[in-house]
């Protein structure tokens, strides 16, 4: 893990295209922005292991003929 130390108004560069800025700092607080194309997904961490959870129980799921009935029918 690369650790940075940054002020506020400053910057990281990540790749060509993301940019990472200290907007502000209250107590044990910091507020990024973050600048990205809209083709870059960005999640808090929490969310993404919510959403790799929710794929994994989808991709794993049993689907059977009455399932699909049900869903049809509704």
């Amino acid at each position: 893990m690369l650790a940075l130390s940054r002020k506020i108004g400053e910057s990281i560069i990540i790749g060509n295209d993301i940019e990472l800025t200290i907007l502000e700092v209250k107590g044990d607080q910091v507020k990024v922005g973050i600048s990205a194309p809209k083709s870059v997904p960005v999640y808090r961490k929490e969310i993404y292991l919510q959403i790799q959870e929710s794929n994994k129980e989808a991709a794993t799921s049993e689907i059977t003929v009455e399932g699909l009935k049900n869903l049809f029918h509704k």
